[in-house]
């Protein structure tokens, strides 16, 4: 994969994160869904845990400053927190999965 073609990628994916995070704590059906084909995406793309890391950092920033720029508080983005540990649990998994066959 060149380098361009891995920063489109970089790019989806984190796009893909962000509506994760953002229907996270919604009733939407779908989104298992989406949280899997992440995973997946994740998976074969073999992007490190630290990479996913980085992304849900960067993405609470920005929810952080979006927030105080609306003069509300941005404790509620700590439980946030809870979808990075969904996300990383469910690749393990995958990761876990794929080496015991």
């Amino acid at each position: 994969m060149t380098q361009v073609d891995r920063q489109v990628l970089l790019q989806q994916l984190k796009s893909d994160y962000r509506r994760i995070l953002i229907n996270y704590f919604t009733t939407d059906k779908t989104l298992k869904e989406e949280i899997d084909k992440f995973i997946h995406a994740l998976f074969c793309a073999n992007i490190p845990v630290p990479q996913i890391i980085e992304f849900h950092m960067e993405l609470i920033e920005d929810f952080s400053i979006q927030l105080k720029l609306e003069g509300r508080s941005d404790e509620a983005l700590l439980d946030y927190r809870l979808a990075l540990i969904d996300i990383l649990a469910h690749l393990c998994e995958l990761y876990r999965c794929s080496i015991s066959k």
